[in-house]
């Protein structure tokens, strides 16, 4: 997944903000292949410790950082993160 055009001149700001939101994602990608109880192969040691919601709470980071950025990305991710306890409701929750 490559935003930039062949030709193109592109602002180093921009050049930035793709870089920072990829190493975020690869950030996330990486704790999914691990630790995660949801995605990784932690799931095996589980017996009810999955997500309440839809999507998972990296999958919803992973969206809200395409849309809305780093910055509001980041917002709406900690938002959903404090949504996410035990005496949540749960349920479909896009980005």
């Amino acid at each position: 997944f490559l935003p930039f055009k062949a030709g193109r001149v592109y602002s180093l700001e921009n050049m930035l903000r793709f870089l920072i939101i990829r190493l975020t994602l690869a950030l996330i990608w990486i704790y999914q292949k691990t630790i995660s109880f949801d995605h990784g192969f932690m799931r095996r040691f589980t017996i009810a410790g999955r997500c309440k919601f839809y999507p998972t709470c990296s999958e919803y980071a992973k969206g809200a950082l395409l849309k809305y950025g780093i910055l509001k990305g980041t917002m709406w991710t900690i938002g959903r993160l404090g949504r996410c306890n035990p005496w949540g409701k749960g349920g479909i929750d896009e980005p």
